[in-house]
Order: structure tokens, then C-alpha cells, then sequence
């Protein structure tokens, strides 16, 4: 949400900060507490069994989605907004993935795997992969119908009649249907027979969570000082310091 109609808060006293924020810990107490909950009705979700095969182009060739989990019972995916032909990933997308690489141990050591996906062909998404020097899996559902089967990939035909569901509802209809790819993140149990089963999926800004840097602008001063969600966001190798220190390396 956008905190640009927010005023500047007055100049108060210690004493009168202090009594600030202890009403506001007790509103963060709530919030905890809340998330708690629900992260609980989220364990308790039913599960779908997957019985419909994919297959998947990755680095180490053709895979299915149980071999995705690498070994582990749990596999998360980042429903990456990457299509075929396009020159580069979705800002925000890229933004979140800047995040994966440092929790990759964390969470392979908790039996987790994560992996990207993406529609585009294997060869555009390394491409682009070794242009913003990520290390996470990412891997191709090109030929699949899995993206489309988890509401994160559409026909413009079915966008320009209304038909294309996404975040659990239809999208409405346009005519000028630009954006056949959304983002999104699934999580899949894989138990000791292999066998695989949906968990949990969450769209839209349902991600907002893992991105850390937003988490921490929600500290800062300004907050995330934006007009409209995440309008300052761009790739990391795109914010003007990032071309200074390109420049300066380059000499």
C-alpha cells in the first residue's frame, strides 16, 4: 500500500514516543500473533494429488515434478514471470529473486527445495540467469501445460473473454491482453511412496512476504515511499549506482 498520503508525524518528546510505541508493539503483538494463526491454517490445508505428468527442461536434462524435489519431501516453486521470447524477467519477479540464493542452505537443509519456473525455453531463462548472477534452480515447463494449470499462464484469447482465472477468481475480461504470464508460488509434498501432492498456492501480493527488502523499507523512515505498489522497483543492475559501479569497473 502506498504511504505517499501519509503526513510527516509531529516531534515529540522521549517520554511521549515511548507511550507511541508501546501502542503500536501491542498492534505488531496482534499481527504476530495473527500471522501465527494463519502460517497454522495453512499447515492444515487438504492436499491435491498430482496425478498429471510434467515435464521439465532443466540443466541436467528432461525432468518430472517429483524429480524436482531433489531428494527432499518438500519442493516450493516461484511461479517466475519469464515468457517465451521475452528479452528479460518481470522487475518484480527479479526483485524477489534477488532474495533466494542466501536462503538456499537454510532451506535445502530443512528439507526444502525451491526452484523457479518459467515458460520460457531453458537457453532464455540462463540467459538471463547468468545476467543477474543468480545461483537458485530454475528450470523450463515450456511444452507443459503446468503453468497454465496453476493459474500463472494464460491464452489472450482467454483473457480478452474473462475466462482466465488467477488469485481464485476471474480476471476481467480486456482487450488488450498483454500479460499472458502472472506471478505466483506453489508448494508440493512429496511422501515416501513419491508420490506428490499440492499443498498451497498464493498470487498476486500474496509474495510480498518473501521479499525481504520490503520488509525492511516497512522499518525505515520513509517506509516504501511509493505511489503505486512497488513503483520504484527495478532490476538490480538497472538503478542508476548500479550503472556508476558498472562503469567504474569496466576501466
Amino acid at each position: 500500500m502506498s504511504t505517499a498520503t501519509i503526513a510527516s508525524p509531529k516531534v515529540v518528546s522521549r517520554e511521549e514516543w515511548l507511550q507511541a510505541r508501546k501502542a503500536l508493539l501491542q498492534r505488531e503483538k496482534e499481527i504476530t500473533h495473527l500471522r501465527d494463526a494463519v502460517n497454522a491454517e495453512r499447515l492444515d490445508l487438504p492436499r491435491v494429488k498430482v496425478d498429471k505428468e510434467y515435464l521439465f527442461e532443466t540443466p541436467g536434462g528432461k525432468k518430472t515434478l517429483a524429480e524436482l524435489f531433489d531428494g527432499r519431501s518438500q519442493l516450493l516453486v516461484y511461479h517466475f514471470m519469464l515468457g517465451p521470447g521475452w528479452e528479460a524477467g518481470c522487475p518484480g519477479c527479479s526483485f524477489l529473486a534477488d532474495h533466494f540464493d542466501g536462503a538456499l542452505p537454510h532451506l535445502e537443509n530443512h528439507d526444502v527445495t525451491l526452484t523457479a519456473v518459467s515458460r520460457a525455453p531453458l537457453a532464455e531463462i540462463e540467459k538471463y540467469k547468468q545476467r543477474m548472477g543468480w545461483r537458485f534452480p530454475w528450470v523450463s515447463s515450456f511444452g507443459s501445460d503446468f503453468n497454465f494449470d496453476y493459474n500463472v499462464s494464460f491464452h489472450k484469447e482467454e483473457i480478452a473473454a474473462g475466462n482466465a482465472i488467477y488469485n481464485y477468481e476471474k480476471l476481467p475480461a480486456s482487450t488488450t491482453p498483454e500479460y499472458t504470464e502472472l506471478p505466483g508460488s506453489s508448494a508440493f509434498y512429496r511422501d515416501a511412496n513419491g508420490e506428490v501432492f499440492h499443498t498451497y498456492s498464493s498470487y498476486a501480493r500474496g509474495g510480498e512476504e518473501l521479499i525481504g527488502t520490503l520488509m525492511l523499507l516497512d522499518r525505515a523512515p520513509k517506509g516504501r515511499n511509493e505511489t503505486t505498489t512497488m513503483d520504484f522497483v527495478r532490476r538490480h543492475d538497472e538503478y542508476e549506482n548500479a550503472a556508476k559501479k558498472h562503469d567504474c569497473c569496466s576501466h
